[in-house]
């Protein structure tokens, strides 16, 4: 397969950089951070920008990234745009209390972004040239205001005119802007929890705009609800003209990936690549030593017969691999290779971190080695000896320095108040296969690398067979121990496939907001995916259910028929459901 084409699995496999934050009740955090992401192809070299990142990383294929510092951005200002405009590249990022700049470069991996105006302040910008030249501008990142959009002079990079509202919230009708874990507030778990809530108040924040005209339509897109919650997602409306009005899409959200190892897919763009193919980058949720600790995602995506924009996000965190050119299709539901489940052991385990939880395919817990341990290892067991496509590495930050270290240690001091780590840190480790446990092949050796990669994925050109997979010898960042979030094998379809779900029942609430489905368990299924929409041959949402035989779907709109699938799959691959509606 890689011989041919090069195979990537979310959350991308970038060097994550870390942030020093300090809270409002004091104290402070150190965690990696990347989100509110902006892809642009310019020139044939692909551009990825993301909060508080301190420059960009390029490739020229999606899948080998490089990163390059901006030390003349003010790239620790949330929400980087980069857009192109006669040309040239536009930057620009979010500030409160005074005017945001855009800045230009005709070449970023050469020449430095040069500061054009500063016309007044805003938050989550995005910036769009339309086919005739003229320019506009979208902004914000409130739960009491709209999206507001004006038209931007190309020569000045000044607004031409007054604002104008696009639309605001509207939960009483979209189930998946609701604030909260799958759609709903509890109780707040922590004294800080509580203190934010009583800043902000409980209603969705409407963020991160971004525009793109397909067919000669307008379809500006937003995040809701927020960023810390796994059903954080980009929804769409549509417009004739770039200021509206606009009209509510009826696939919404059109981006969403509330369940699986790691969810969240809000706050993006959509690009093309260099054969036409659409994509979506967006952000992906951690949320665990920090609310802002978070990744990036990248998913097809495209419009179909009817100009609906859709993603393909069934199994989005298994390894998918990059068209050569035109892509043929999407939403099959199928992912590539199937996860190959097995039984973690390692040679220590903290309290509370035991090696279970680097093998429970959520990415929020992890195996953490013991204080001490001289020689720690992580091991897999498949069960069985089984042919290995592709294994993802996912390493945690568990207890990494906190305000008690000198910051002028780690950081550089930038704007705002934040210490920023510019300098890159080291992760390394060997990753071995053995058929017996016994005998050991080095399948990837990291030792050697000046990389800080916590999201690595190795591929085989051809499938190896192994039962053990095991990782030793450790570097990590800061000194820390060990820490595995996921060790994730992969490998084609070899065993049977399980039954079918059977017995499915749907309760729609008096709101219309949520359905609960209820299922009969399906015989050698290790999950379950829901797919759903507005039409039998457009089932484009879906929601990954690795335990149990039920799911509250919380992402629907009020009043809008429904089409449901409920999908069984385990290493043998996937069985569809039989395709039902609810009104």
């Amino acid at each position: 397969m890689n011989a041919v084409k090069k195979v990537i699995c979310n959350p991308l496999d970038l060097d994550y950089r870390y942030q020093y934050r300090t809270g409002p009740m004091g104290g402070a955090s150190l965690s990696r951070e990347a989100a509110d992401p902006t892809m642009l192809l310019f020139q044939d070299t692909y551009y990825l920008f993301a909060s508080m990142s301190g420059g960009f990383w390029y490739s020229d294929d999606l899948a080998d990234w490089k990163f390059k510092a901006t030390p003349e951005l003010p790239i620790y200002d949330y929400a980087p745009d980069v857009r192109e405009v006669g040309g040239r590249v536009i930057f620009s990022a979010s500030r409160r209390g005074e005017p945001c700049t855009f800045y230009a470069s005709a070449d970023p991996l050469h020449e430095p972004f040069i500061p054009l105006t500063s016309p007044f302040d805003w938050w989550d910008p995005d910036l769009f040239e339309d086919d005739d030249g003229r320019v506009y501008f979208y902004w914000g990142c409130t739960n009491s205001e709209p999206i507001w959009g004006i038209e931007i002079d190309p020569r000045t990079m000044l607004p031409i005119g007054e604002k104008q509202a696009m639309f605001g919230e509207d939960e009483a009708h979209h189930g998946w802007e609701r604030k909260g874990e799958n759609n709903k507030l509890g109780e707040p778990r922590t004294e800080y929890e509580r203190l934010v809530r009583q800043y902000v108040g409980t209603k969705p924040f409407i963020e991160g705009a971004f525009m793109t005209k397909y067919g000669g339509r307008y379809y500006l897109q937003y995040a809701a609800p927020g960023t810390e919650c796994n059903v954080y997602a980009d929804g769409v409306y549509v417009s004739d003209h770039p200021l509206g009005p606009f009209t509510y899409q009826a696939h919404n959200p059109f981006s969403s990936k509330p369940g699986g190892f790691i969810t969240g897919a809000g706050h993006g763009s959509t690009f093309q690549d260099k054969y036409g193919n659409w994509w979506h980058v967006s952000t992906m949720r951690i949320s665990v030593n920090e609310s802002y600790e978070r990744r990036i995602g990248l998913f097809p995506c495209g419009f179909d017969a009817d100009g609906v924009l859709h993603c393909d996000q069934n199994f989005a965190d298994y390894p998918f691999a990059l068209p050569d050119g035109p892509r043929s299709g999407m939403d099959s539901g199928v992912p590539l290779w199937q996860l190959l489940p097995g039984a973690a052991s390692a040679s220590s385990a903290q309290e509370g971190f035991g090696p279970e939880r680097g093998a429970d395919e959520d990415i929020r817990t992890w195996w953490a080695a013991a204080e001490g341990d001289a020689h720690p290892w992580y091991r897999l067991d498949l069960g069985a000896v089984r042919e290995v496509s592709a294994v993802q590495i996912n390493l945690a930050d568990h207890m990494l320095p906190d305000q008690k270290v000198p910051r002028e240690k780690l950081f550089m001091t930038q704007t705002g108040g934040r210490w920023i780590y510019t300098e890159p840190r080291r992760t390394a480790y060997v990753l071995e296969g053995s058929p017996d446990g016994e005998r050991w092949d080095i399948l990837l050796d990291a030792r050697a690398e000046n990389s800080d990669r916590p999201h690595r994925l190795w591929t085989a050109e051809e499938p190896v067979r192994v039962r053990y997979l095991r990782l030793r010898d450790f570097t990590i960042p800061f000194g820390g121990v060990p820490a595995v979030s996921g060790l994730r094998a992969f490998g084609p379809a070899r065993e049977r496939r399980p039954a079918q779900a059977a017995n499915v029942t749907a309760e729609r609430s008096g709101d219309g907001l949520n359905i609960l489905l209820r299922w009969d368990e399906a015989a050698g299924a290790d999950g379950y995916n829901i797919r759903y929409g507005a039409a039998p041959g457009k089932l484009y949402g879906s929601w990954q259910v690795m335990s149990g035989c039920e799911l509250d779907l919380s992402t629907v709109n009020a009043g809008q028929k429904y089409y449901i699938s409920v999908d069984s799959y385990n290493a043998g691959g996937v069985t569809a459901g039989q395709i039902f509606a609810v009104e």
